[in-house]
């Protein structure tokens, strides 16, 4: 399965792309959407939308994992963030393309196995998991690493709890 997680913001969009096979990891791509901050924001979520749209194109994942977003004391940054994570959705939904939410604690305890690990934790267990040599940069690189492997630890219950609905209607 190929998966494609992303980190959201608008200066930088982090994405990464695994192909996980049989229990086995392979890296595709990752790196960072950036934006400018002197450019309008319309138009950098322009440049999300755009930029992100070719990498759904050119490598045609299975699945998108995003991170939910939670509440930080900034409401300015909370609704920044909110609508490239717009417009991050609608990418996938041009490209149909299912999206799957984690909360970080949810990432922590996939990638780490302890929900209140810290970042620089999860940061190097996603480099060792992926066999990278170093922890890509930007973070939000690394972050977005790590949502793909929180889908993809998740996917196999995933499919499991469809199964158990379908027993359960028998």
């Amino acid at each position: 399965m190929i998966i494609l997680g992303i980190d959201p913001g608008y200066a930088i969009v982090g994405y990464g792309v695994i192909d996980y096979r049989n229990n086995h990891f392979n890296v595709i791509d990752y790196g960072a959407i950036l934006t400018d901050a002197k450019t309008p924001f319309n138009e950098r979520l322009e440049k999300i939308f755009d930029q992100l749209s070719c990498i759904i194109e050119k490598y045609s994942p299975e699945a998108m994992s995003l991170e939910k977003l939670f509440y930080n004391n900034n409401a300015k940054t909370v609704i920044d963030v909110s609508q490239a994570r717009g417009v991050i959705m609608l990418a996938a939904q041009k490209k149909g393309l299912k999206v799957f939410e984690y909360t970080p604690l949810q990432v922590k305890q996939s990638v780490v196995g302890y929900g209140r690990a810290e970042k620089k934790q999860v940061q190097e267990m996603t480099r060792r998991i992926l066999a990278l040599e170093k922890v890509p940069k930007p973070d939000d690189t690394a972050d977005a690493l790590a949502m793909a492997i929180c889908h993809a630890h998740s996917s196999g219950s995933l499919s499991l709890t469809g199964n158990m609905k379908i027993r359960k209607g028998i």
